[in-house]
């Protein structure tokens, strides 16, 4: 064989190894995230003054009542079915009536709407059951033993991401044949981003916690090095100095894209301590739902149509989707809206904003954000009341709507005539962009043409598809990357969403955890539109894939949403005062 057979076979052995390394990054993340759950050990003990039944405190918002999904089931039909919650916050334990009927007593007095703290010894009253608050060495109990995990390093797993973008940065220097220096710049860039934040999160803010977000830097490195195969390539017979260049103009979208992780990991820092305090989250709730709104209104004055719909705002040198930031705040307020965490549930207000996102989106014109927005609703409602009538109302309004969108606006319809047909439209608008994206997909095979190689993205040819680095880049990463690493992608985006689940029930307060199912549904369900979106499954809506698809404000917004899954693990919070605030737990926390 001559060089460049051996550089072809080289190369694809590299994408033969890409979805192996990162399957192996994925499963050491998510086994490490198991690994170091805190055991479901009691952190306090609740006993019966007449059984003296001894009853565990496992979680940090434990709900009282009779009913069998409380955390605290009392057999006591004078007691409500969700009658009070027990929660640790940082000055100790606290007990808060939810509005049961014969109301919450400690020590014989009643509860005021604020809550009442509590400390080992004190009597908590629901109905005629009165449960003594101890700590677990007063009242030891036995637990079952459980299997005890070793997590990976996160050093180790990070430097296994970096040798993934290594390979990656190789197949993007010789993309289309050609040697290029271009790539390696953005490469350095992002090496700095990610091992910058590692070393503030690890040894400065002494947390031991880091899969997360070495999940989102090998999703978003796959995204900057495969858009920088998108660059101009070398014309047959250009002088070398050029082709050894580290800077070019077309590179601008790589350089944009790289800017936009660096913006995210700021906003995904700033909301992690935002979320810390939870007392500043209730004061900030509404401030951030009316900044919502204004941004909606400065979106449809100041937004040109582009595409059909009215979502980008252009700044001169940069534009913007303020959509994309709205998500987050939606998230937010959604979580954030209880009169009292966990103690109230109405949802009146939650169901105002909404509405006003939705007229907002659909003066827009924007569909596929709109349905995002209505899932997360569903999500956010759900875990708010527990109700299935809520969900079934909900659906049913939202049927409605969509029916008087079709008999007064009926070119809505006329966007997804193509559907299920986009092989009768191989050339027209109606087709022209799916039909593309299922050929040149399959033409990638299992471990793709490499990068900067695939027709969707322009090739050596430097036409690409419209929108396909960013609506369409499912496609683009089948071509180049294989589908075993498209499918890679997005499977680890549903494997967050598994993860959110199952940290539910452990995170320091409920905020947290219907912040994080709310995110990680939003990505899952964004995640579904684009790649059926793309392949024709379902109407082409004009979403993005969630940290690939090219776009500054979605790689920025991601990144927000990312910081809610993590502020629901208790290790991030809990590792960061081990040092700082440990006397305090002296009193108060009860172990």
């Amino acid at each position: 064989m001559d060089g460049k057979a051996w550089l072809d076979a080289g190369l694809f052995f590299l994408r033969i190894l890409l979805p192996v390394l990162t399957v192996g990054v994925a499963v050491g993340c998510f086994h490490s995230m198991k690994a170091g759950r805190r055991r479901e050990e009691p952190v306090m003990v609740l006993e019966d003054m007449v059984s003296k039944k001894r009853i565990p405190v496992l979680y940090w918002e434990n709900s009282i009542g009779r009913s069998k999904s409380c955390d605290v089931v009392v057999a006591d039909m004078t007691a409500s079915r969700d009658h009070a919650v027990l929660m640790r916050r940082e000055s100790g334990w606290i007990v808060k009536d939810t509005e049961s009927k014969s109301g919450t007593r400690v020590n014989g007095k009643k509860v005021d709407p604020e809550g009442k703290a509590v400390l080992p010894g004190d009597v908590i009253t629901v109905g005629s059951t009165s449960l003594m608050l101890k700590r677990t060495t007063e009242a030891p109990m036995r637990v079952p033993k459980q299997r005890r995990l070793h997590a990976a390093s996160p050093f180790s797993l990070m430097m296994w991401v970096t040798v993934i973008q290594v390979l990656l940065l190789l197949q993007a220097c010789f993309s289309s044949g050609a040697f290029s220096l271009l790539p390696v710049l953005p490469f350095v860039g992002l090496l700095v981003l990610e091992w910058g934040l590692y070393v503030y999160s690890i040894h400065h803010l002494n947390r031991v916690s880091f899969e997360l977000e070495t999940l989102g830097f090998l999703l978003s490195g796959i995204s900057v090095l495969l858009l920088s195969g998108m660059r101009t390539k070398p014309q047959e017979g250009q002088a070398l100095p050029d082709m050894l260049a580290l800077v070019d103009g077309s590179m601008k979208e790589t350089y944009v894209q790289l800017a936009a992780v660096f913006l995210g990991i700021l906003l995904f820092c700033f909301l992690i301590w935002f979320m810390n305090d939870l007392d500043r989250v209730m004061r900030w709730r509404l401030g951030i739902a009316v900044g919502a709104i204004l941004l909606f209104l400065a979106n449809l004055v100041l937004a040109k149509e582009s595409n059909g719909a009215r979502n980008w705002i252009s700044l001169g040198f940069i534009s913007i989707q303020p959509s994309e930031f709205i998500k987050i705040a939606f998230v937010f307020v959604g979580a954030s809206t209880l009169d009292r965490l966990q103690t109230a549930r109405n949802l009146s207000g939650f169901i105002f904003f909404s509405a006003a996102c939705m007229i907002f989106l659909f003066l827009m014109r924007d569909f596929g954000t709109a349905c995002i927005f209505f899932v997360t609703f569903l999500v956010i409602a759900f875990m708010r009341s527990g109700s299935i009538r809520t969900i079934f109302l909900a659906l049913a309004a939202a049927g409605l709507g969509a029916f008087l969108i079709l008999q007064f606006r009926p070119y809505v319809l006329s966007r997804f005539e193509g559907w299920r047909h986009v092989w009768e439209y191989v050339n027209e608008s109606q087709g022209y962009q799916q039909v593309r994206v299922l050929s040149y997909s399959a033409s990638g095979g299992l471990f793709g043409l490499g990068i900067g190689n695939g027709k969707l993205g322009g090739g050596t040819s430097g036409n690409p598809v419209f929108a396909a680095d960013s609506d369409l880049v499912f496609g683009m990463l089948c071509e180049e990357l294989g589908l075993i690493m498209a499918v890679c992608c997005v499977c680890l985006l549903a494997a967050l969403a598994v993860y959110a689940r199952s940290e539910s029930t452990k995170s320091r307060s409920t905020f947290y955890s219907i912040c994080s199912c709310a995110a990680a549904s939003m990505l899952l369900f964004q995640a579904c539109l684009n790649v059926f979106g793309s392949t024709d499954v379902l109407p082409l809506t004009g979403v993005t894939l969630p940290f690939i698809s090219a776009g500054g404000s979605s790689m920025a917004a991601v990144w927000g949403m990312l910081a809610f899954l993590k502020a629901a693990d208790e290790r991030t919070y809990a590792a960061r005062r081990s040092k700082a605030k440990a006397p305090a737990r002296k009193g108060g926390y009860g172990r």
